[in-house]
């Protein structure tokens, strides 16, 4: 393995130089070892700029744009292809949660992303463009990280972070595969489209956050019943993508296309994605029969994700059958929807509790491990950083409290006994239950909440040596 030369000082992860940190459990190591991490996504980066802020050589490898991957439209470093949204930022929440538990361990992405927010109502969503370039960036400006754009097609020697995505290569994931000796598991993931904001009739369209008086963060699109009702029925008969014979049992739940939720009822869509409750449509003073939901993309308001519209749909069809949608008769598309394939190993039986494959020096992140979302593919890549710089200073892995809501999600995917391993999002029904008197839900994940707080706090003062002097320099 090559031999990165010292930089002077470590890169703060937003291009600038910082001190030396030290620390009574941090070795100063004269030659520092390359670490490859394979994979610019959202897990690959935060890995990244992690072992760079500890002053640890790294070779970023990102295939784009020489090999490109064909859900991505850019190459830019943790561009984001499904929604721009990583959900609620409440606390209270497993998502919130999840957020203040990175802030704490000082992630950098979580960081941009606050930085690149776009109005969401109670959620964390980014202008992607935004969020992708000064992720781009803070990669390409720091001494400590070496990014080369090529396809890698083996299993990297020596110390090693995959965190190629659920778009690896099939060359990386057969040898990925044979290395762990299993076969791989495989699901099919899909986007939804993405509007010009200069095309939505606003005399139709009204702004409005579910719940809330007055303007809102979301675009709301009515429907009456018949508008409902037709628009229902052309979607179930439109052409797809995929044939309808490909495998139901490989669509992850929370990325179903719409016309396979519209297929499980006639009013699935208006219990779900499209459901009215909390709105107000301003032109008849009454809740609307059905409500199509518009998300800003970017700062400037000037493109709308539709949310929960994921599809498999021709894009000539996605055309036709979105412009019933009142107040998107006129509507260009800057993106149509896509479906791609999405591919995971069976963590439980072929990762330790750092993300490792036991006996080399590989470890995995992001949703090639299984965990499912943004967020959560960033605090795995957080995660692998953590405990690659433990493997090199020789010092125990990093184990976080199960109570917490990331602590919680690592004990699920490397547990044994999860039997069959599907894609998990973090929530509340995987953290250990409460002692004690029976709460409402709202009260007992305020109380998890404030359990998982207390938990990781204790938990960091312990492993200072693993974050440098502690979790605020960081």
């Amino acid at each position: 393995m090559d031999v990165m030369r010292p930089p002077r000082k470590p890169c703060s992860g937003n291009g600038r130089m910082e001190g030396q940190w030290t620390s009574r459990g941090v070795r100063n190591v004269a030659e520092r070892q390359v670490v490859t991490v394979v994979g610019g996504g959202l897990a690959g980066s935060e890995c990244a700029l992690q072992l760079a802020r500890r002053g640890i050589g790294v070779r970023l490898y990102e295939q784009r744009p020489a090999a490109p991957a064909p859900a991505h439209h850019t190459d830019r470093l943790a561009e984001l292809v499904c929604s721009n949204s990583l959900k609620s930022l409440r606390e209270e929440s497993a998502a919130g949660l999840l957020k203040w538990e990175l802030d704490q361990m000082g992630s950098q992405l979580m960081r941009m992303a606050r930085e690149s927010a776009v109005p969401a109502g109670g959620a964390l969503a980014v202008d992607r463009d935004a969020f992708s370039t000064m992720v781009t960036q803070a990669v390409e400006s720091c001494p400590d990280i070496e990014l080369v754009r090529e396809e890698v097609r083996e299993v990297p020697e020596g110390p090693c972070v995959i965190a190629a995505g659920p778009l690896c290569s099939e060359r990386l994931f057969s040898a990925l595969c044979e290395l762990v000796g299993t076969q791989h598991l495989s699901f099919y993931d899909a986007a939804a489209p993405i509007v010009d904001a200069e095309t939505i009739d606003m005399d139709v369209a009204f702004s409005q956050s579910r719940y809330e008086d007055g303007v809102g963060d979301y675009l709301n699109c009515p429907m009456d019943r018949e508008e409902y009702d037709a628009f229902m029925e052309q979607l179930l008969a439109a052409r797809r993508v995929v044939s309808r014979d490909f495998e139901e049992t490989d669509l992850f739940n929370a990325c179903q296309p719409v016309e396979e939720v519209a297929r499980k009822g006639h009013d699935t869509l208006r219990f779900g994605a499209l459901k009215p409750v909390g709105i107000v449509d301003p032109r008849t003073g009454r809740r609307p029969w059905a409500n199509v939901q518009l998300r800003p993309e970017n700062a400037e308001l000037t493109a709308y994700n539709i949310v929960g519209f994921q599809t498999n749909l021709t894009w000539g069809e996605q055309a036709r059958v979105f412009r019933m949608i009142p107040g998107l008769e006129h509507a260009e598309f800057f993106r149509y929807g896509v479906m791609h394939r999405n591919s995971f190993v069976d963590a439980p039986r072929v990762l330790d509790g750092s993300f490792a494959v036991p006996g080399t020096q590989v470890r995995l992140a992001g949703q090639i491990t299984g965990t499912e979302g943004y967020t959560e593919a960033i605090a795995s890549g957080l995660l692998a950083a953590v405990n690659t710089f433990a493997d090199l200073q020789g010092l125990p892995h990093l184990e976080l409290p199960r109570t917490t809501a990331l602590g919680a999600l690592v004990a699920y995917a490397t547990n044994p006994e999860t039997d069959p391993y599907q894609p998990m999002h973090v929530n509340f029904g995987l953290v250990p239950p409460l002692e004690g008197r029976r709460m409402r839900k709202g009260e007992r994940y305020a109380a998890y909440a404030a359990r998982a707080k207390q938990d990781l706090a204790a938990c960091l003062a312990r492993r200072e040596d693993l974050f440098v002097g502690g979790s605020e320099r960081l």
